[in-house]
């Protein structure tokens, strides 16, 4: 796809999640607006002679596959929306979003097909990323595995454990992308006086033997997708690409604003975000 081609996409998927959730009356917001140009650049960018990811709609299980684990389970809603997008299942199915009954859980869970990992407790994704990427080293295979963090489960021990377990066995089949969106799920930002500090991140990362590679505006996609670039050319080490975004990010009322953080938005609020969103995508 070209920068245009995925700019519409991520207008439509926004969209698309933003509607179900709504309907659902639950969702994060702005957490799923901050990582949702992340893993659009994911599951439709390209880089010139090769897809980002590799995967099959119609092959969930395909041993081909590269696989996703979203470790900021709250933001499934966006990655639902973008399965049902690619045709992993039925659009309807996104009507039915948190119900009894419905396929679409409000947590990502592995029995969704394109869903590869449960993300019910923060902190816990990445040492799951850890241990597929180092089963496939040792298979000698050579599909990759994609890891999204929130910031604020940075704050978790398990985290920097994985971390420091990636840097040792030198996973370079590993990619993790950090959505630094500077507020977390508990309402707060993640830089204020009751929460642990988890700065400085780089220095962090690199002591602990990993390629750390800075998108200073993680909603455009020439940048993210040249750290991806950059990524898959690491030698020897596991890559994190550092994203800057913006709670809210493309709902110019929510942007920053910690009070979306952790909500769905009012059938008033849509009637406003559904107009501006559909004069991106039908452009």
């Amino acid at each position: 796809m070209t920068i245009e081609e995925l700019k519409k996409k991520a207008a439509r998927v926004r969209l698309d999640c933003l509607e179900m959730t709504s309907k659902a009356g639950y969702g994060y917001t702005g957490s799923m607006m901050s990582v949702a140009d992340i893993l659009v650049a994911l599951y439709y960018g390209d880089l010139g002679r090769q897809k980002v990811m590799n995967f099959d709609p119609k092959k969930p299980q395909w041993d081909g596959q590269d696989y996703l684990v979203l470790s900021k389970g709250h933001s499934a809603g966006i990655l639902y929306a973008i399965l049902a997008d690619l045709g992993f299942f039925d659009r309807h199915e996104l009507g039915f979003f948190g119900q009894i009954g419905g396929v679409l859980t409000t947590r990502p869970n592995p029995k969704i097909p394109g869903v590869f990992s449960s993300g019910v407790s923060q902190g816990n994704g990445l040492s799951f990323a850890v241990g597929t990427a180092l089963a496939l080293k040792s298979d000698r295979r050579s599909n990759k595995v994609f890891a999204v963090l929130g910031d604020g489960e940075l704050q978790e021990g398990q985290v920097w454990e994985a971390a420091m377990a990636a840097g040792n066995f030198r996973l370079n089949n590993l990619i993790v992308v950090l959505d630094n969106n500077k507020v977390q799920s508990g309402g707060g930002p993640t830089s204020s006086a009751w929460a642990m500090d988890i700065y400085p991140l780089q220095d962090k990362f690199e002591a602990f033997g990993w390629n750390v590679i800075q998108v200073t505006d993680g909603h455009n996609f020439e940048q993210i997708l040249d750290a991806i670039e950059r990524a898959f050319t690491s030698n020897r080490r596991p890559s994190v690409i550092w994203c800057h975004t913006v709670c809210g990010k493309g709902i110019e009322f929510a942007e920053g604003k910690v009070s979306y953080q952790g909500v769905s938005l009012s059938e008033n609020e849509m009637s406003d975000v559904a107009q501006k969103l559909k004069e991106i995508y039908e452009k």
